[in-house]
């Protein structure tokens, strides 16, 4: 019966797109050109809106479908369980205290001279209790969280920055990840959203009966019996530099290894659009460059990570971190670590086994290019050329990145950039005249 009813519901919402599309093609060019100018114009003076429930004031406090896989290892089948211990009564409070910082961009820095004075006064990290809710002990909070929760995905993400930084442009990442997976289970680790004003930030989409924790991480305890609790443990008692790159960039990097080890899931930075559900992708690293002649890829990046808990690949990013951490040089503990492993890995290997998709996939858009998109359009050319690239990201693309290192300082203008079109784009409608009017223009062209 429900399946009938879906046919149904399929064949008139299909009758009702080629309705709409036979009353567009019927328009004369100038009347066509003149509505999607309009729609336009309303995309660009609109208010970015994430249709969620308005936050109260409060107080300042103390702070693999159709995408071509580039190398495939079969997959093998992994243990369902894994024992997790608690950590000793002394460390399961021992948090580390990070400092919170509005952004992500890395300043250049005199690093030899850093380093000498580091290298003469390695001092302890500073570390303290946590507070409010980060009380309970990690371990129970997260495991209450995910009994009481019936998680069709289970997704991770971490949030180091202040908690004033948290804006539109994660709250929208939000959205499209429960848009697209409306239920799966959220755990966002981070110092800053785990408290009152956190929850009120959150409340809009627990409100809503989506799943969402924020929780304070107890490192002593998540990288336990992993080679991540010794580096831990020698990192606390200041016997190595944490160098120049900011502690809490590189704790994200190993924290989301170990997490997924841990737990298995989907790690995502708080920074894409999710297009496209990722629940038919398993034990997978996206490739963010491809060599122009070889076709094989030259660049991995870990923005987004997909794999099975306790995968071996994950067990070697771990070691790799702990093994060849650098402090001073930046990517090394990320994006440059995946690539390393994974270019060490013999393509025969069994015990290994995963794929890399296609930069098309989650970074269609290169990092060193991404600035350029929150630029306004110079002429009427160069916007349709824009929007062109927009309908081929939408159809192509399962994720979209919008806020790298480069422009997370930048402040979006209303004006008509392809960002600001991208996530405002009124409705699918929009999406189609604009996507017929590229047809015509090619027509004409012809």
């Amino acid at each position: 019966m429900e399946e009938s009813r879906g046919t149904e519901q399929a064949v008139l919402l299909q009758s009702l797109k080629r309705l709409i599309v036979s009353f567009v093609c019927s328009l004369p060019m100038p009347l066509l050109g003149l509505l999607i100018m309009l729609l336009l114009i309303y995309n660009s003076f609109s208010v970015f809106s994430l249709h969620l429930d308005p936050i109260p004031p409060i107080k300042s406090t103390p702070s693999l479908n159709h995408h071509q896989v580039l190398h495939h290892h079969p997959s093998v089948s992994l243990p369902s369980t894994a024992t997790l211990t608690s950590s000793s009564k002394s460390d399961s409070l021992l948090l580390l205290a990070v400092k919170e910082t509005s952004s992500g961009y890395i300043q250049k820095q005199n690093v030899s001279s850093t380093n000498a004075e580091r290298r003469h006064k390695l001092t302890p990290v500073t570390t303290q209790k946590p507070q409010g809710k980060s009380k309970a002990r990690f371990k129970t909070r997260i495991k209450s969280f995910l009994f009481k929760s019936s998680c069709e995905s289970l997704f991770f993400m971490t949030w180091i920055s202040s908690i004033e930084s948290f804006g539109d442009r994660e709250r929208f990442t939000i959205e499209s990840l429960f848009k697209s997976h409306p239920n799966s289970c959220l755990i966002l680790v981070s110092n800053s959203l785990d408290g009152e004003r956190g929850t009120l930030i959150l409340k809009p989409l627990t409100d809503k009966g989506l799943k969402v924790l924020a929780i304070t991480p107890d490192f002593s305890y998540i990288f336990k019996y992993t080679s991540a609790e010794k580096w831990f443990e020698r990192l606390k008692k200041g016997m190595f530099s944490p160098g120049v790159i900011p502690l809490e960039q590189n704790l994200s990097n190993l924290l989301r290894l170990v997490l997924l080890y841990k737990f298995g899931g989907i790690y995502l930075d708080t920074d894409f659009i999710i297009l496209k559900p990722l629940t038919n992708l398993h034990n997978v690293i996206g490739a963010q460059a491809v060599d122009p002649v070889t076709r094989k890829w030259s660049r991995l990046n870990n923005a987004v990570l997909i794999f099975d808990k306790n995968h071996p690949l994950l067990e070697r990013f771990i070691n790799e971190f702990t093994r060849t951490f650098n402090g001073n040089k930046w990517g090394h503990n990320g994006r440059y670590l995946v690539s390393r492993v994974v270019e060490r890995i013999n393509s025969s290997s069994l015990e290994l086994r995963f794929s890399v998709l296609p930069p098309s996939a989650f970074y269609p858009v290169d990092w060193t290019r991404i600035r350029g998109f929150y630029r306004a359009s110079m002429n009427e050319s160069e916007a349709i050329g824009r929007a062109r690239d927009l309908c081929v990201y939408v159809n192509i693309a399962l994720l979209f990145i919008f806020g790298t290192e480069r422009v997370r300082s930048l402040r979006l203008k209303k004006e008509a950039s392809f960002i600001d079109s991208c996530l405002n784009l009124v409705s699918s409608v929009t999406l189609l005249l604009l996507l017929l009017y590229i047809l015509v223009t090619k027509k004409n062209v012809k």
